[in-house]
């Protein structure tokens, strides 16, 4: 597995021909065709020191394990498996994400979440979905910024847009692409009956200057609108909402959570252009496109992961079959008793960000 992932020779190679081809005469005629190169570049310098580091590392435990066992130090040979444990954890989490192969994998990203039909009960569940996904954020040091947020009547969400930045934040994400559906007894109904609960949860990647997207005044229309909230002295009492209908497609995009209608403006420009992106990679993907078409369902036989209370406790899902008992860990993620980070860790986060 090793072997494979972290290939010193085959990365070399790569890096010793995009380093000739970017000291070719013409490199910087295509200015964003140069810029990927040099980001390729910049990745793979980063990968080879990161194996480099990890055998110079190996050959001082084995140096020392050496000279603890002939010297019958057992202080230095627990030592040494100690150290050894550590840097086995650090190789797993390495390797993940080395994995990470998807032109857009290594971006930020945009989360929206839409709540189903149903209510109070689908817009709670929204917002304990946006939960969720705010500590998976937190537990990750990744920065979690709503850019845009409809609230319930009662309580919960109608639908938000998150901007989740850092390293590989699209490439964890991408596949919580779906419909999650949650089984419990609602705390909004006094009989306590128990309730089925949809709400969609949608990711593209966060478009960059290494990706070129063709967006067209006359394509858009923006409108301006002033932000709503939940309340209190903050809410903007301005028309500084800016919402984006880009005509060919019919895709809408929205952001209020700057002052600024420049800002909002300039932040549902690049969320739009995200969402172009992913349309296309969804056309080059069957899978992905096969899912994009479920967008217009949030209901039975579209979901692709369960979160179940009542009467059973548990999450499965329902691509890969994978199964947790411990839905409490899973929507809030301060409860996680896994020791961090290791891989194992990563995938009892349900499947949810790796598979």
């Amino acid at each position: 597995m090793y072997g494979v992932i972290f290939d010193l020779e085959n990365l070399q190679k790569q890096l010793f021909k995009l380093k000739a081809l970017s000291e070719e005469e013409n490199f910087w005629s295509d200015n964003e065709k140069a810029k990927k190169v040099m980001v390729e570049i910049s990745e793979l310098d980063q990968n080879i020191k990161l194996i480099s580091d990890f055998e110079k590392k190996i050959t001082e435990v084995k140096d020392y394990f050496n000279l603890a066992t002939e010297e019958s130090d057992q202080l230095m040979i627990s030592e040494c498996n100690n150290t050894l444990k550590e840097l086995l954890s650090d190789l797993e989490k390495s390797e993940f994400q080395m994995q990470f192969n998807g032109e857009a994998d290594s971006n930020s990203c945009y989360l929206e979440i839409h709540a189903g039909a149903g209510g109070t009960e689908s817009q709670d569940w929204a917002q304990m979905l946006q939960r969720m996904y705010m500590r998976w954020s937190e537990r990750k040091k990744f920065q979690f910024k709503i850019v845009y947020e409809s609230f319930g009547e009662e309580a919960g969400i109608k639908s938000c847009t998150v901007l989740v930045e850092g390293k590989y934040a699209f490439g964890y994400l991408k596949r919580e692409s779906g419909i999650h559906r949650l089984v419990r007894i609602s705390p909004f109904d006094s009989n306590s009956r128990r309730h089925t609960s949809f709400s969609s949860v949608w990711i593209s990647p966060y478009v960059d200057e290494t990706i070129e997207i063709n967006l067209q005044e006359k394509d858009m229309r923006i409108d301006t609108f002033r932000a709503s909230g939940a309340g209190g002295q903050h809410v903007n009492t301005t028309d500084s909402a800016i919402r984006i209908t880009h005509i060919p497609t019919g895709i809408v995009v929205q952001c209020q959570n700057e002052r600024s209608q420049h800002k909002n403006k300039a932040t549902a420009i690049n969320l739009l252009k995200s969402k172009l992106y992913e349309m296309e990679m969804q056309k080059i993907e069957s899978e992905k496109k096969a899912s994009e078409d479920k967008k217009s369902d949030i209901g039975w036989g579209n979901q692709i992961r369960s979160y179940v209370l009542h009467p059973y406790r548990m999450v499965k899902d329902l691509r890969s079959e994978y199964e947790d008992s411990d839905p409490d860990a899973v929507l809030d993620l301060s409860l996680i008793h896994i020791s961090e980070p290791t891989r194992q860790a990563e995938i009892s986060y349900a499947v949810f960000c790796l598979k």
